[in-house]
């Protein structure tokens, strides 16, 4: 059966939004062991699991790499950069980029990346897909290569497209109507920016303001007090467990998000996981507190400022300046808390 049979409904509709004519060769390369251990991933690094969030809505880290593959799909119609944008988080672990933070790269959040090409020539299978194909390796295993599918902060590419899109309908919820997105998306077109690259851009500023009041929103969501606090936890649980011989940092690569759960469950951190699954709010502090777990640094600025007919809507839209203004000035200073210790 194909992964892409099984998924809700609602991503069927998504993804129809994202490319109508899809490309059924893709499914190959989905059904593929590397890829389908993504479906066990959430996007949200792990947050979907606390009360801290509002989302509830378990959208892989396979679903986001096949929803980029479409945008790219969509926009180019080369299978080189489509398979590029399916594979870019195949070296994805369990809890996302919460192991960034693990690995001390909460700043980057791309410490993980490097595995990918790994992954891909020790696949069996994809690489006989790859040679059927007549492609090679260094032709998918790097989206940088491929404007369209990434390009630096604050472009748009199909990458943050994508994830914006997603976590807007799916994970937290700031739409509820899918057309909107079909409305955003469908004013999307190849453009080319000030440095003469090609860059998804949109036609209307109506559209672009809209998408920036969206993604100015996540982006401080990405990296708010709760955000902080709950992927450097987790980040600190998996390394207590590691250092205690009872997981492996090869086996976040392996385990499904509930297996790992699973294990933490089982663990004398038990208690204070699950008082992080169960708390609604964190705590703040310009001081440091005394006798707590407390997580006091910044974290990686996602934002997007996008072309309009080859302008940065900042430049000509006061509104999504004040958007993209107010997101930037999001304070990461404080300590944040809650009431337990990690003993």
């Amino acid at each position: 059966m194909n992964y892409i049979d099984t998924i809700d409904d609602r991503v069927k509709e998504y993804f129809n939004i994202l490319s109508p004519d899809y490309p059924e060769w893709m499914n190959e390369y989905i059904n593929t062991k590397e890829l389908l251990q993504q479906q066990y991933v959430s996007v949200t690094c792990g947050t979907i699991y606390s009360d801290l969030f509002e989302s509830d809505f378990f959208f892989s880290s396979l679903d986001h790499s096949i929803g980029v593959a479409l945008v790219v799909w969509h926009f180019t119609h080369d299978k080189k950069q489509t398979l590029s944008g399916l594979f870019h988080d195949i070296a994805t672990p369990c809890f996302k980029h919460s192991v960034d933070f693990l690995n001390g790269d909460y700043m980057n959040q791309e410490s993980t990346e490097d595995l990918t090409t790994h992954l891909i020539e020790n696949s069996k299978e994809i690489m006989s897909l790859l040679k059927r194909d007549n492609i090679k390796i260094e032709e998918v295993c790097d989206y940088h290569i491929y404007p369209i599918a990434d390009n630096d902060t604050p472009k748009l590419s199909a990458d943050r497209l994508e994830y914006s899109l997603s976590n807007t309908l799916f994970t937290y919820k700031l739409v509820d109507d899918p057309n909107v997105i079909r409305d955003i998306y469908n004013d999307i077109e190849i453009q080319s920016n000030e440095d003469g690259e090609i860059e998804l851009g949109f036609k209307t500023k109506k559209y672009a303001r809209e998408f920036v009041k969206y993604t100015s929103r996540l982006s401080v969501i990405y990296r708010e007090d709760r955000t902080r606090f709950s992927m450097q936890l987790l980040a600190d649980l998996l390394k207590r467990l590691s250092d205690e011989g009872k997981i492996k940092k090869e086996d976040l690569y392996k385990m499904k998000e509930s297996e790992v759960i699973d294990l933490i469950e089982s663990s004398k951190y038990k208690d204070v996981f699950n008082k992080w699954r169960k708390a609604k709010k964190v705590k703040t502090s310009k001081e440091e507190p005394k006798d707590v777990y407390y997580v006091h640094h910044g974290s990686k600025i996602r934002y997007i400022n996008p072309l309009v007919n080859g302008e940065r809507i900042y430049d000509i839209c006061k509104i999504a300046k004040r958007y993209i203004d107010n997101n930037l000035a999001y304070d990461m200073d404080n300590y944040v808390y809650l009431d337990f210790k990690l003993d």
